[in-house]
């Protein structure tokens, strides 16, 4: 029985996995779920994830939730290069010490911008500007932490989403904008651009109408996600 990948690419953990599965070959499933219209809400999808949340992935009767989690469980069941998930133990501890820090550094601070500038103004709301300041010096001091502690000298982490509203995270940090091009490179720009395509063409989307969020049934989401902005 094949594996199915539920999933929608304008959220960063579902293309972390997409990209991990299809760069290493492993035969996945995909199921699009559009958060924005609300399915991940659905009764259909409860039937598949109790909490309702992407990306989700189901082996048979098993179903792992979690995008760390997901990698890991494919990582394993199908043996990817070691520099994916190396069996060193103290390798592994520096992941997930990454993978920590970037669930409270990077996730939830990098995610506000296309909130502020695309989704809320879209439902009619605005976010304080003291908090988009807030945001920028959070972002900022992000990235620097990712710069001299986990790259530092490397030519790669230890084993981004305001582009797409026309943030260059990048400007004036060429240790990090040179990185970037060289996992672009490992991952090759096809598979890069058909990654991240839904999210840098957000804002045309937006100006052409063709991205909506479609209420009732995705307000208690986006009214979730905006609560959570500092």
């Amino acid at each position: 029985m094949s594996l199915k990948l539920f999933l929608d690419l304008l959220s960063q953990p579902c293309r972390a996995v997409y990209i991990f599965a299809k760069k290493n070959g492993i035969p996945l499933e995909m199921r699009t779920v559009e958060l924005f219209k609300g399915q991940h809400l659905s009764h259909k999808f409860l039937q598949v994830n109790s909490l309702q949340r992407l990306p989700t992935l189901q082996d048979g009767d098993f179903v792992l939730t979690e995008s760390v989690a997901i990698l890991i469980f494919l990582s394993a069941k199908y043996q990817t290069a070691d520099h994916w998930y190396p069996a060193d133990l103290q390798a592994r501890a520096r992941i997930h010490e990454y993978l920590g820090w970037h669930a409270d550094c990077i996730r939830g601070t990098f995610g506000v911008p296309p909130w502020t500038q695309v989704i809320m103004p879209l439902t009619g709301t605005q976010v304080p500007e003291e908090k988009v300041r807030r945001n920028r010096t959070a972002m900022d001091q992000a990235l620097q932490q990712l710069e001299d502690k986990f790259l530092g000298n490397r030519a790669f982490l230890t084993s981004q989403q305001p582009v797409a509203v026309g943030c260059d995270v990048f400007e004036g940090r060429p240790r990090l904008a040179a990185w970037r091009e060289r996992v672009e490179t490992f991952l090759g720009a096809g598979l890069c651009q058909e990654a991240h395509g839904p999210i840098l063409n957000i804002l045309e989307r937006a100006a052409s109408k063709t991205f909506l969020v479609t209420l009732p049934e995705a307000y208690p989401f986006v009214l979730r996600h905006i609560s959570r902005i500092p």
